[in-house]
């Protein structure tokens, strides 16, 4: 890829790190314990490795924004010389570009994935679609939050993120279509479900899964017009390692929603 010494992020290399890149970026582990994996004990001459630098930048961006991601600052982060970025990337634009696609890969990719996922039903293709805003390793709320933030003053940014948005919602009224609804009736439903998400993840909603799980069946009553079945609900509790029980406040735990 070649160098580039605009500020600004260009679609043209996020264009060519999406064809190229192979990599599905999935992790539950908290950043540290990731940068801490990926970094063995030091030998003479180590440059660390992409990955390494990557995740580093992930960590940086998530917390302190992408003004933040600086190849000097990664250095001292990692305890590694400046001139070793070099050896993994051409730029920080082509890193910045780097973490665009592990953004896209993940979040989008495996968003898309689950609304193609089978099911039977709507409120199953529906707890299907649920799971990412339950499993940090198939949708990050983090990193999400952070690329829209980065996106009000990057106009090639949000051109990419707005494309992205589409392609979410299209494929969510996909599903709706799928299972009979009429164009109109998947299109709003479509916007309903993913303004709603996108809604919690912008507010920075923070709250422990199991009310949020619970609330699930009625979310899906109100969205499809249609009520899960006992099994429907059996099946996305036990994804979740819980109970239908529980989930329909029928033993122990909480039972505030």
């Amino acid at each position: 890829m070649p160098k580039t010494t605009c500020v600004s992020l260009k679609l043209t290399i996020l264009l060519e790190i999406a064809v190229t890149s192979k990599r599905c970026y999935v992790t539950g582990d908290s950043g540290e314990q990731v940068l801490t994996r990926l970094k063995p004990e030091k030998t003479s001459g180590w440059r660390g490795s992409e990955e390494l630098w990557l995740q580093a930048a992930y960590e940086t961006l998530v917390e302190q924004g992408v003004d933040a991601v600086k190849v000097m600052e990664l250095a001292k982060r990692l305890e590694l010389s400046r001139t070793s970025f070099y050896g993994h990337f051409d730029s920080r634009e082509a890193l910045l570009a780097a973490l665009v696609e592990r953004w896209r890969v993940k979040n989008t990719g495996n968003l898309l994935a689950r609304t193609q996922a089978y099911a039977e039903t709507i409120a199953e293709a529906l707890f299907n679609l649920f799971d990412c805003w339950l499993r940090d390793d198939l949708f990050d709320a983090r990193l999400d939050f952070a690329i829209r933030n980065w996106a009000l003053a990057d106009p090639e940014l949000r051109a990419v993120l707005e494309a992205s948005d589409q392609d979410r919602i299209d494929a969510i009224e996909a599903m709706f279509a799928r299972f009979g609804y009429s164009p109109d009736d998947a299109r709003v439903r479509a916007y309903t479900v993913y303004f709603t998400q996108i809604g919690y993840i912008s507010m920075m909603v923070e709250e422990p899964p199991e009310p949020r799980i619970r609330r699930m069946p009625l979310y899906v009553e109100t969205f499809t017009g249609t009520c899960p079945t006992e099994a429907e609900i059996a099946r996305f509790a036990a994804r979740h390692g819980m109970s239908a029980d529980f989930v329909q406040g029928r033993a122990g735990g909480q039972t505030e929603l």
